[in-house]
């Protein structure tokens, strides 16, 4: 893939932002989508490539807001080849409270968790598939690891499982027209989601995780990449 235009959602930090860069390093056209304008701004002035590299203000669980993005980035860089169905999150409960549970969790915090990570990707498909399909395209959709396990009441596990059978379901419609699904499955990764900001000694950084995508998006027409399982040696999970 060279000189490409990809669509990243939730991608000021993490797995996204490390994504962006490795694109952007690569020749390629990017846009980016978050909430928080502030850090936006900040990541947009910090990775540099301002010719190449678009920013975006949408709430991936926002459909006005997510078509915008798409339509957006197609005007401004003339097509899409690839969209990343990157934004989701763990509410505060889950993040903060080791074992917190459907048992003892706070349902007031879930509605935003579930909506980012299960409604977000399948809005980003409705508004990109379109453009992917006039450009033989890709889609990836970031799950985990815990979307194939299980793990006892675990809410934010459930919406993984959702985006592995969305992921499923896409495929067998995009691939009647021209275009690849990819599900990229982390493992555990270095991030300030654990409890206390301390991750397992084990975990991997996420630009390993934005490698597999970027493998993902690299592969030839024709080459339909399906599920690709990324974890730490040493995650026996």
């Amino acid at each position: 893939m060279t000189g490409k235009t990809v669509l990243i959602t939730g991608a000021t930090s993490g797995i996204g932002a490390h994504t962006a860069r490795l694109l952007l390093d690569r020749g390629h056209r990017v846009a980016v989508t978050g909430r928080d304008k502030s850090r936006l701004r900040a990541f947009l002035d910090e990775t540099g490539h301002p010719d190449r590299l678009l920013g975006v203000i949408a709430d991936a669980a926002d459909w006005p807001a997510t078509q915008a993005a798409v339509t957006r980035t197609v005007e401004h860089f003339g097509a899409l080849h690839a969209a990343v169905a990157n934004a989701g999150f763990v509410s505060s409960d889950y993040q903060h409270t080791a074992g917190a549970t459907l048992g003892d969790g706070d349902p007031e915090l879930w509605p935003p968790m579930v909506l980012t990570n299960v409604l977000g990707p399948a809005l980003l498909a409705r508004a990109a598939l379109p453009h992917l399909e006039a450009t033989g395209g890709r889609l990836v959709l970031v799950g985990s690891v815990a979307g194939l396990k299980n793990s006892p009441a675990n809410l934010s596990s459930a919406t993984k499982w959702a985006v592995t059978g969305l992921a499923e379901n896409l495929r067998m419609y995009a691939t009647t027209r021209g275009i690849g699904v990819t599900l990229v499955n982390p493992g555990m990764i270095d991030t300030p989601f654990w409890p206390g900001d301390s991750a397992p000694s084990f975990a991997m950084p996420p630009h390993h995780v934005a490698e597999s995508i970027c493998f993902a998006l690299d592969q030839p027409a024709g080459v339909d990449l399906n599920t690709l399982t990324i974890r730490p040696i040493g995650q026996p999970v």
